[in-house]
């Protein structure tokens, strides 16, 4: 395992303005709001993720694993992802395949450039090139998004 550092504590500060910025429809990347209800509150909780495609599906990766919204995810199974306006209701399942975990990783700096270097500043890769993150898969929660059956566009999501 990785030695992963305390969370900086900047970065409450900067997902919440990562998350207005998507709000308001401001390019930052690829990133998004992602919105699931809490697994004790039941109250819609955010977080800026920044989804990558590989080989045809979208991923979200949590670099650390236990994070509230990974759990969050775990329990709700469904989100809904948002960037300025536009919303979609979509489902979430957690990687198990450890290979497909490898391929998502290995990708994560190729799409999202600006996002790598944090996982290597929090000690969850040695650092932001592709072999690294593909070293630390086991370490991280990455999760497929798939698009919500229309049963659960009509319910009310978070």
């Amino acid at each position: 395992m990785p030695d992963v550092k305390p969370v900086p504590r900047w970065l409450r500060a900067a997902n919440r303005a990562a998350l207005v910025m998507s709000r308001t429809g401001l390019t930052m990347g690829p990133v998004c709001a992602l919105t699931v209800l809490g697994r004790r509150t039941g109250k819609p909780r955010s977080a800026p993720v920044s989804p990558l495609t590989v080989s045809g599906g979208q991923y979200v990766v949590s670099g650390l694993p236990d994070s509230n919204w990974a759990r969050n995810v775990r329990a709700a199974g469904h989100a809904q992802l948002s960037r300025g306006r536009r919303r979609e209701p979509v489902t979430l399942t957690e990687v198990t395949d450890s290979t497909l975990k490898e391929q998502v990783m290995r990708a994560y700096p190729r799409e999202v450039p600006k996002g790598a270097p944090m996982f290597a500043r929090a000690g969850i890769t040695t650092s932001p090139d592709p072999d690294a993150f593909a070293a630390a898969a086991s370490h991280v929660a990455v999760f497929q998004i798939r698009p919500a059956p229309p049963a659960r566009r009509n319910e009310d999501a978070p």
